[in-house]
């Protein structure tokens, strides 16, 4: 590393201390020649994640760009954002778990699907009206179907058999 003021390559570390909730190392160091300091952050390099989209075009996996979409479908919904950016965080982590360079936008929109699901079902409808591209009502009243018993489960077994 070269010192930004001198250009000189030999300098002392004066300090270090976790930085970026953990993330990163934080230090601080000054330049053997003309004894100015500076800071540096040090931080392992991320692998990279390609998503295929339906279009045939490759871009690269944006956790922030999964959080828009999910921000947008809660809109004026009881999530928060912290919800929000753990479910984001969740679903990168899934995508860099099955080891592959690339993935289909399909396998991205699923999980986001999932992950919506599971947060309120208000925001998975929404949701899913984009990403399925809906074009009718009837398309919306089967997803709203399809939530429904999924719901009486969730509430268990013997208020599920106190509606028959």
């Amino acid at each position: 590393m070269k010192c930004p003021y001198c250009g000189h390559s030999e300098q002392r570390v004066l300090d270090s201390r976790p930085a970026r909730e953990g993330e990163a190392i934080r230090r601080r160091r000054e330049c053997d020649k003309c004894e100015r300091r500076f800071t540096t952050f040090e931080a392992p390099e991320k692998p990279r994640l390609f998503v295929a989209k339906r279009s045939g075009g490759r871009e690269e996996f944006d956790r922030e760009k999964v959080l828009g979409g999910m921000v947008t479908a809660c809109r004026k919904r009881p999530v928060t954002l912290d919800q929000l950016r753990e479910a984001a965080a969740r679903i990168e982590r899934d995508l860099f778990d099955l080891c592959e360079d690339d993935v289909p936008s399909q396998a991205v929109g699923d999980r986001v699907m999932r992950e919506l699901r599971r947060l309120d079902h208000v925001a998975f409808v929404r949701f899913a009206s984009v990403y399925r591209e809906f074009q009718d009502p009837a398309q919306f009243a089967e997803t709203v179907r399809d939530l429904a018993p999924k719901k009486r489960a969730q509430r268990g077994p013997e208020l599920a058999q106190s509606k028959l």
